[in-house]
């Protein structure tokens, strides 16, 4: 009797189970749209209880039509769609040096979606807003308690008004084609375009223009960069994606035969266009353009590159890849200390050894 072969897959990688929060396998992923059962998962809290109020969206604070949207309204009203990363603020944590606490992501805190939904600037034109409109802030459904400060607290956030109006920013129920996963935002979440995606607010409970600056914990506490370990001096808000780059393969300390290699991966930035990838396979002191899979890197998508590696010797290598975007912005050899973790982006290492 023939025995068929059992299917081999990837897996998510678990960070922590309550609240849950998973990571991408990126390594073993090729697509340009993250599969949804890959899609990683950031939560704050546990899951919110859903009722029938999830299907209302209210909208008030300095508006001269406060309006409660019903789902139906949304879904019915013109849409589109993008096609972009979300990637966890965190993403690379591990990698600091000194190291910081937190939840300790590698790499794979990052998925690309294929997103539909209506622009948030058309609903807040049909509310009216107040010329005194600051902020814009965005309330979750999923709240609890925090370590530092006393009480539970839903998690909020808020855009500055000319980020909340900008054409691609979305209030999304679609993801890949199906309504969006309970386990990400459903029926409702907020789709930030080039921000880490603390920004993307999940499970969206109520919506709130404001005439000053939102001081809630996940503003004015979380998400923001401290320099330094002991102060808050140099204290800035984390918002757009720094430019990345990740080998996928070889994966780190790979044993590889001599030969013929390719290093692979993908580079994503929060400003303009990904223009450049360069590859190093001696430490750093030659480095070598790898090609771009797309002739013209798409706005927001990430981007595969490609470079032969055509081994010398056998031997230990160490190999790393950085990214250039549109803006100028290159991938540093070191990132940017911060003591709570954010926004790492320095040049991905990988260590091989050829036999």
């Amino acid at each position: 009797m023939d025995i068929e072969k059992p299917a081999i897959t990837p897996y998510l990688t678990t960070r922590k189970l309550n609240p849950e929060n998973q990571e991408t396998p990126i390594h073993f992923l090729r697509q340009t749209i993250t599969p949804t059962e890959y899609f990683f998962i950031r939560n704050h809290f546990e899951y919110p209880l859903q009722t029938q109020e999830a299907f209302f969206l209210p909208i008030a604070g300095e508006a001269m039509r406060p309006t409660i949207f019903t789902y139906q309204d949304i879904i019915r009203m013109p849409s589109k769609h993008l096609t972009l990363p979300l990637e966890c603020s965190g993403n690379n944590r591990a990698f600091f040096d000194p190291k910081v606490y937190g939840e300790q992501w590698e790499d794979g805190a990052i998925s690309q979606g294929l997103w539909k939904g209506v622009p948030l600037k058309d609903l807040l034109a049909l509310i009216g807003l107040k010329s005194t409109s600051l902020e814009v802030v965005f309330e979750a459904y999923d709240y609890g308690k925090r370590k530092d400060l006393a009480g539970k607290f839903h998690f909020t956030r808020s855009l500055p008004i000319q980020k909340a109006l900008h054409p691609d920013t979305l209030i999304a129920y679609e993801l890949n084609g199906k309504p969006i996963p309970y386990k990400h935002g459903y029926p409702l979440r907020l789709i930030v375009p080039q921000w880490y995606a603390m920004a993307s607010i999940k499970w969206l409970k109520r919506i709130v223009v404001i005439d000053h600056h939102f001081k809630g914990p996940y503003q004015e506490i979380d998400y923001n960069y401290f320099p330094y370990k002991d102060n808050d001096l140099g204290k800035t808000p984390v918002t757009q994606i720094n430019v990345n780059s990740v080998i996928q393969q070889p994966v780190n300390r790979s044993i590889l035969d001599n030969g013929k290699h390719i290093i692979e991966g993908f580079a994503w930035t929060g400003t303009g266009v990904i223009i450049e990838v360069e590859v190093t396979t001696d430490g750093g002191e030659s480095w070598h353009k790898a090609n771009l899979v797309q002739e013209q890197s798409p706005l927001y998508s990430w981007t595969f590159w490609k470079y032969v590696w055509k081994v010398p010797n056998k031997g230990e290598y160490l190999i790393m890849s950085r990214a250039k975007d549109s803006f100028g912005h290159i991938q540093p050899f070191k990132a940017m200390w911060n003591r709570k973790g954010y926004g790492y982006n320095g040049v991905y290492t990988v260590k091989v050894k050829v036999e």
